[in-house]
């Protein structure tokens, strides 16, 4: 028999026709939203990509000049270039909804005299909905039904205590957006969205932006450098081929071909590309990410603190063996003593969540003669608290004499029963035992109050002592595989658990984890100095009877020493840690929305395995933006230079490209980087490499002097190719194609050598990517048309090219960018040597 919510029978909730009447009257439970100009966004797009401004300049320039040609093919440019970023930006866009439709919380409703779990935005005035404790609350509201229900409001008020809110008390109004410290309530619900007290602080709330990443910033630094060189640049080249022919115009169009392919607009478009399609790829593994900047934390994480109840373990949580202080005998599964085991369950929920209060009902169930619930209510509850600790209900059946019964943390649990030394002894010997195999402990007492005056704190009540009850929770079977993975990684593991070390210890040995013999109880962690405390996180990987303030203590500790922290939490007790370390991560299933609302990352099935998919994506993301920006710094290097340098160095042809060359290249480019790279599968040695230091980003010259190396030996060869050309006494236009050509081979080759800055592009080749195969062929073909299609090729004033040419062009490309696998091999076989 399932315990059931003894509610007051009026309490029924609306029907399908109430929901939609209130809904069309008050509207959905949804946040304010600023207002958006979809006409005013696109304009506001355009303004703000440089590249788009610059390609409007020179169509304008095109017009005046009366090239109608070369307008026409800028005005079909502005189209690929602006489809190219909105259909990045709706790829992101479309990532980002569907991550906030899997954020949304569910919130639990009484509808018809059932309880239903619905998504907060469909709470309507008038529903009636159940908190309880863990649970934020989501939606204004009056409390109609409570028991031992208290509310934290600093959201509202920055107050942090708990406030109690009864049903006739004075303070019977809730409000969205705060926190259910302990008890449950239902509350009718008064206003919903925008209407309720947080709903009305919407402008405030939407006026916070979240502060951006160092990565973040020194992309947009980047950029704005190089802007302001292509303004520069821009202004010289205009001046000074203004002072050579006279001519506005054409000076102008020159100075702008020279700012175009200075001007590196895929990068922030690429970054932003990534960190979408990656939270989004994570999300289809069942890995939701709340807040997309930790994508870019994920692949840097040093230490993992993780829980041991369901993340390591099953969380199946069987009863394994119970002790009878009355008997002085410990139980096995057949023989389970019936009073221990009531004691135990009256000391649980009356509608059970936990796996072990599950247990315990279920237990009782089959050993109880009667079925006594039905006739108990219970009166007063003292939430799980303390230092180790417990906790107490007390039921009321109608005699004048109140039921006790407390459960937890044996040493809570001696504390306040009044054991003689001998018997602690006895008993504590007793758990220990049981401990060591493995099980989770907890002691039971029971006594019985008169009247309604009951004790402040739960540790004033006089118990008597029952027995122990074990539990066997035991590791999950890819546990030691996952630990192994992370270790490979270079990634540290350190168990913080309430549990008691004996358990623990047992449980971690189990589950393969190194140095499973040392533990450090919360109590003696946060007695120690700051240095002291950094020594032992450093040594110590178990930390057992942790309670909030040890495991916020231990997340700062760690995260001083310089490491970056990933954390496992599914409770309230955990939300401070949670938020506090770099990565926090809720349990999809058996965490709270406390708790989910504080970690950046929710494992959906509450697998760690998947927290080894998330730092393995971390690690492919960070390395493929890595990719894609030094492919667009060693392609922009040649193009910049092959625009400026024969101009200024006097050379037989000085515009040797002119704007829709540029753009050619430009177009070709914006997919390759950011939407070619992002495809980019995982390198095989990705996680066996050590964790990149956050503080670390590849926009340095220590990091960015390989692709500045490969950008100017390309430019060494595509202008090889122009002086050979004019050697051989070749044309302007004969010159271009031979330029033009051996630059594009050059960036098709850099697109394949790039892909890894390990292994040859060879060994890449085996890594599938359809997308990279598409656009490589795509721009073979497009050179095709513009060597070999007449009206194509007067148009780009080129000239085909036959055999002997294309084999200098192909050969000059390869010479220009094949070194790089030379390279390779070298830092190949060093590795090898190394190991």
């Amino acid at each position: 028999m399932a315990a059931k919510i003894n509610l007051p029978a009026e309490i029924k909730g609306l029907d399908n026709a109430a929901v939609t009447a209130s809904r069309q009257q008050y509207g959905a439970n949804t946040p304010p939203r600023p207002p958006e100009n979809p006409f005013l966004n696109v304009i506001k797009e355009i303004l703000g990509e440089p590249m788009l401004l610059l390609l409007i300049a020179v169509t304008i320039i095109y017009f005046i000049t009366g090239e109608y040609g070369e307008a026409y093919f800028m005005l079909l440019a502005i189209g690929i270039v602006s489809g190219i970023s909105f259909y990045q930006d709706n790829r992101s866009r479309k990532a980002l909804e569907a991550l906030e439709k899997l954020n949304e919380p569910l919130s639990k409703v009484i509808r018809e005299g059932k309880l239903a779990s619905i998504p907060t935005s469909e709470i309507v005035c008038g529903d009636m909905l159940l908190v309880s404790e863990g649970n934020t609350i989501n939606a204004d509201g009056r409390v109609v039904y409570s028991n031992d229900f208290t509310v934290n409001e600093s959201a509202l008020t920055g107050e942090t205590y708990a406030v109690s809110k009864q049903a006739t008390g004075d303070d019977s109004a809730v409000f969205s957006g705060t926190l259910v410290v302990s008890g449950m309530a239902i509350c009718e619900v008064t206003s919903v969205g925008a209407h309720t007290k947080i709903g009305q602080l919407g402008a405030a709330v939407l006026s916070i932006k979240e502060e951006p990443t160092l990565l973040q910033q020194q992309i947009t630094q980047f950029v704005k450098w190089m802007a302001f060189a292509g303004v520069a640049v821009f202004l010289a080249v205009w001046i000074y081929n203004f002072i050579l022919s006279k001519n506005i115009t054409d000076s102008l169009l020159k100075g702008l071909t020279l700012a175009m392919s200075i001007l590196p607009e895929e990068i922030p478009v690429a970054f932003t590309t990534f960190m979408a399609l990656g939270s989004r790829r994570l999300m289809q593994m069942g890995i939701i990410v709340k807040k997309i900047r930790t994508v870019e934390a994920l692949g840097s994480a040093t230490v993992i603190c993780t829980d041991k109840t369901g993340t390591i373990t099953e969380n199946k949580m069987q009863l394994q063996a119970v002790y009878s202080f009355a008997a002085r005998k410990a139980y096995d599964a057949e023989h389970f003593p019936a009073d221990v085991v009531t004691a135990a369950m009256w000391a649980s929920e009356p509608v059970p969540f936990d796996p072990m209060e599950k247990t315990l009902h279920a237990a009782y169930e089959r050993l109880a003669e009667k079925d006594e619930r039905p006739q108990y209510k219970m009166v007063h509850e003292y939430p799980l608290e303390g230092k180790p600790p417990m906790m107490t209900h007390v039921y009321d059946h109608g005699s004048g004499e109140k039921l006790v019964a407390a459960k937890g943390a044996p040493e809570a649990i001696f504390q306040v029963c009044g054991l003689s030394a001998g018997e602690r002894s006895e008993v504590q010997q007793q758990a220990d035992k049981l401990a060591a195999e493995g099980y989770r402990v907890l002691g039971v007492a029971a006594t019985s109050l008169q009247g309604d005056n009951y004790p402040e704190k739960q540790q004033d009540i006089v118990f008597s002592f029952i027995g122990l009850v074990a539990f066997y929770d035991p590791p999950k079977t890819n546990i030691k595989q996952v630990f192994d993975q992370f270790y490979n990684a270079g990634i540290r593991i350190k168990i913080i658990t309430g549990d008691n070390s004996v358990t623990t210890r047992a449980i971690a040995r189990q589950a393969g984890m190194q140095q499973a013999d040392t533990a450090v109880d919360g109590d003696m962690l946060v007695k120690m100095n700051d240095a002291d405390m950094k020594r032992t996180l450093e040594k110590v990987n178990i930390f057992t009877r942790m309670f909030p303030e040890a495991k916020l203590a231990a997340v700062n500790a760690l995260k001083e020493d310089h490491e970056i922290v990933a954390m496992t939490g599914d409770g309230v007790n955990d939300a401070p840690a949670l938020k506090a370390a770099h990565i926090g991560i809720a349990m999809g299933k058996k965490g709270t929305e406390i708790a989910k609302q504080a970690a950046s990352l929710i494992l959906v099935n509450d697998d760690l395995s998947g927290m080894v998919d998330a730092v393995a994506m971390g690690r492919r993301i960070y390395t493929n933006i890595k990719k894609a920006v030094q492919y667009i710094i060693s392609i922009h290097i040649p193009i910049i230079l092959t625009v400026s340098l024969p101009l200024f160095l006097g050379w037989v042809y000085p515009n040797i490209f002119t704007p829709v060359h540029v753009i050619f290249l430009e177009v070709i480019m914006g997919p390759t980087c950011s939407i070619v790279y992002e495809n980019e599968p995982i390198e095989p040695n990705a996680m066996q490499q050590p964790p990149r230091p956050i503080t670390q980003t590849f926009l340095s010259f220590r990091e960015m002097n390989i692709s500045i190396i490969q950008g100017l030996i390309i430019t060494a060869g595509v202008l090889f190719a122009y002086q050979w050309s004019i050697g051989e006494g070749y044309s302007e236009t004969d010159t271009r194609s031979m330029t033009f050509t051996t630059l594009v081979l050059a960036n098709v080759l850099l697109t394949l050598v790039n892909r890894s800055f390990y292994y040859s592009f060879i060994r890449s080749m085996r890594n599938h990517n359809n997308l990279m195969v598409t656009v490589i062929v795509l721009t073979l073909i497009l050179l095709a048309i513009m060597l070999y299609f007449p009206p194509v090729t007067a148009f780009f004033s080129l000239a085909p090219l036959d055999k002997q040419e294309l084999l200098v062009c192909g050969t000059v490309a390869a010479v220009s960018v094949l070194w790089f696998e030379v390279f390779k091999a070298i830092r190949r076989s060093r590795h090898k040597v190394k190991n």
